[in-house]
């Protein structure tokens, strides 16, 4: 299939093309953890692009639970104006674009000085770097009905603030994975145990969301075909959510995979499985499209207009694609011309899974630092000068982030 044929979604609005910007997390944001004008601008060189779909990087839904320094926050009204000028930055040549809201639950760095909720008291296990994260409280009641409150007040505001959609993030090994995976999830109560019971955090929030937004808010969910790690969510139980989701009026399911854990979204699983150089999930959803009513996006790899097209023809709706925008933000307009670009960073070839996950991350941070102020990509950087980098702005960021902390009520 042609990915510039548009795609009418279940609530009737329409999407100029396939393609889609999936979600990178930038760590942009301006002193106030409002879009800063660095990220504005890094947008618009994507809605110039020609994607269809631009999905944000996480915006953190409580101030106080952060995937890393520098993210964006959205709990209320006071720097609407500036979200604002972010959707209308990305959507300046057509395409929609959709808010990704998210909590980290315990993947959040122990650096930051705030309390690691979670559904039970699971610690990352990532080997030497596992310091790096605190071992996580088990949520109260009230917690969990606090964040499912936040994940729709957070909606009902990208909505105000003119966002096209959101996106629920279920995937990755943040909060609400967490609690759809066996591993993390160890509740006995009616939040923990069979699937119905792990995905009732995930339901409750799509519902109340749906309910508070126009029927012309596009709402999407984010969600690991597996966590590739033995004994934790599987193939089936994504088959099991989608049924649970198929009526609740989501317009969209982006497939992925993985955590911290076992960064299968960087082509790396720790379940013995081996996953395609490219496209790495495209079988996994196609097995969860069969019994889906809405439509399938498939992320993780895709760089080539032959994938996109082979993606599409397998009876997926929706191609994302992530590092190779971060490389070449122009990709879709180029395809369409009839270039056959193909961006791709240098290999890694270290050992340590965890470190080679890292690094990879920061070598695509690393593109969007300078797409942000206007430059051109650089895809030699070598992993090294990218990882020693990111660690200097991590660092930087996260006592900013202390101090703003420090700042604000209680």
């Amino acid at each position: 299939m042609n990915p510039f044929t548009p795609l009418t979604l279940p609530n009737g609005t329409s999407l100029p093309n396939r393609i889609a910007k999936s979600a990178m997390e930038e760590n942009l944001a301006d002193p106030d953890h409002a879009p800063s004008d660095e990220l504005i601008r890094l947008y618009r060189a994507w809605g110039d692009g020609g994607v269809g779909l631009i999905i944000t990087g996480n915006v953190m839904i409580d101030r106080r639970a952060m995937t890393g320094p520098g993210g964006v926050v959205l709990e209320s009204q006071r720097h609407l104006a500036r979200f604002q000028q972010w959707a209308q930055s990305a959507r300046a040549r057509g395409a929609q674009v959709w808010m990704q809201i998210n909590h980290p639950g315990r993947q959040m760095p122990a650096a930051l000085g705030q309390l690691t909720i979670a559904p039970s008291a699971v610690p990352m296990d990532m080997g030497n770097f596992s310091k790096q994260f605190t071992v996580p409280r088990a949520m109260s009641e009230d917690e969990i009905s606090e964040v499912i409150g936040r994940f729709v007040n957070a909606a009902v505001l990208a909505e105000q603030a003119g966002f096209d959609g959101v996106q629920v993030h279920a995937a990755h090994g943040y909060l609400i994975s967490q609690f759809l995976s066996p591993l993390t999830n160890k509740r006995m109560d009616r939040w923990g145990g069979a699937i119905g019971n792990r995905a009732r955090m995930l339901v409750a929030i799509v519902r109340e969301i749906r309910a508070r937004v126009s029927p012309g808010f596009s709402l999407s969910v984010k969600l690991n075909s597996a966590d590739f790690q033995r004994g934790g969510f599987s193939p089936e139980d994504a088959r099991q959510v989608v049924a649970l989701l198929n009526p609740l009026g989501v317009d969209l399911i982006e497939i992925s995979g993985g955590s911290y854990e076992a960064p299968a979204m960087h082509g790396q699983a720790r379940d013995g499985r081996s996953l395609s150089r490219e496209a790495y999930f495209l079988q996994f959803a196609q097995d969860i499209a069969g019994g889906a009513r809405l439509p399938i996006m498939v992320t993780g790899g895709i760089r080539r207009l032959p994938v996109a097209e082979q993606v599409l023809e397998g009876g997926i709706a929706m191609v994302g694609i992530g590092t190779a925008l971060a490389l070449n933000p122009a990709l879709p307009r180029e395809w369409e011309s009839g270039k056959a670009s193909a961006p791709m960073l240098r290999s890694i070839g270290w050992r340590n899974k965890v470190l080679a996950s890292l690094a990879y991350m920061a070598m695509v941070k690393h593109q969007l630092r300078r797409l942000s102020r206007g430059r051109i990509p650089n895809p030699g950087v070598t992993p090294a000068y990218a990882f020693l980098e990111q660690q200097l702005d991590t660092t930087i960021k996260t006592c900013r982030y202390r101090r703003w902390m420090g700042r604000q009520p209680a």
